[in-house]
Parts: C-alpha cells; sequence; structure tokens
C-alpha cells in the first residue's frame, strides 16, 4: 500500500468538528490525501508546527496568482488613462459651447469639474488596501507522523483480512472422523 505524503487541508462544518489527533480538542480543520485514502482532525495551531508538518510552496500558482494581479492592475490604469481621455475630450467640446453660451455656461462646468475631481479621489482611496495571504493548504508530514499513519492503515489491513479468515469455514481443519 503506497500512500502519498501529501496531505491537503479541508475545512469541514463547525458541527462536524472531531477531536484533533494530537490534543484531542474539537477541530474543524482536516488533513486528507489526495486520493481521499487517509484523513484525520488537526488543529490550525499544529499545522503551523515544522515539527509536525511542513507546507508545501507551490511557486507555480503563486506566480500564476501575481501575473493574474498585474494583468488586473494593468487594466484599471487602462481604464484610467481611456477615462481620462474622454474626460477631456468632453471638456474641449463643452469649452467650444462655453464659447458660444457665455459666462452661464462657463460656471455649471467648473461646478462639474469640481465634482468629477471629487469622485477621482473617492476611486483612489479603497484600492489602497493589500488583500490578506491565505494560509498554504498542502502540507508535508514530519516522518514520525507519517510512519504512524502508514502503521495504522497497515494494522487496519491486517484485521480486516484476519476478520475475512476467520468468517471463511474452510480456514478451519476438518473435525477428525476416526475412533480414538
Amino acid at each position: 500500500m503506497s500512500l502519498p505524503n501529501r496531505w491537503h487541508l479541508r475545512r469541514v462544518a463547525d458541527s462536524a468538528a472531531k477531536a484533533c489527533l494530537i490534543c484531542l480538542k474539537p477541530t474543524s480543520s482536516v488533513l486528507i490525501t489526495s486520493d481521499s485514502k487517509d484523513f484525520f482532525y488537526i488543529c490550525p495551531a499544529h499545522l503551523k508546527d515544522r515539527g509536525f508538518c511542513i507546507p508545501v510552496v507551490d511557486t507555480e500558482a503563486i506566480e500564476k496568482a501575481k501575473r493574474e494581479e498585474k494583468e488586473r492592475e494593468i487594466e484599471k490604469v487602462k481604464k484610467e488613462y481611456e477615462e481620462k481621455v474622454r474626460r477631456k475630450e468632453e471638456g474641449k467640446k463643452k469649452e467650444k459651447e462655453k464659447e458660444k453660451e457665455g459666462e452661464e455656461a462657463k460656471k455649471d462646468d467648473e461646478k462639474e469639474k469640481k465634482k468629477d475631481s471629487g469622485k477621482e479621489s473617492e476611486d483612489k482611496k479603497p484600492s489602497a488596501t493589500p488583500p490578506p495571504e491565505e494560509p498554504p493548504r498542502v502540507f508535508t508530514l514530519h516522518k514520525t507522523f507519517f510512519q504512524q499513519r502508514l502503521d495504522r492503515l497497515r494494522a487496519a489491513e491486517v484485521a480486516r483480512r484476519n476478520k475475512e479468515r476467520l468468517r471463511n469455514p474452510t480456514t478451519f481443519p476438518s473435525v477428525p472422523r476416526g475412533e480414538i
């Protein structure tokens, strides 16, 4: 039986929380193998312990996320630039109309510019908050803990085989037929 030493962190509902493998406190965090052959409940504090497990860093996923973030930022800058160009064009059109209409139109235009500048400053404020970094989701167990999991699985397999042997009547010797 081959069991990979790659464990994925899953969360279950708080109502389905069970005892932690190490400290026996109720927890909703579960480490499970990718093929779902083995799983156990573990506290988030134990996941930070380097003596228990080590997080596996997926560099490709991190690089992909960074690239996507850069692309989003580029798109945002492009939209802002297009908006500025559009506003300038509208401003030029309005200036031509102002000359025709006179002073009354100039006052309205100044009010609109003040409103536009206020909107721009409001748009820039929310983008300053960076997204929180999420905890790792894939782990490798320390060799002693991994060996305990393997031993437990082997013991369960042996117990299952023994139970099958006891159910099968051909495994026992037959009753003697001769006289004593």
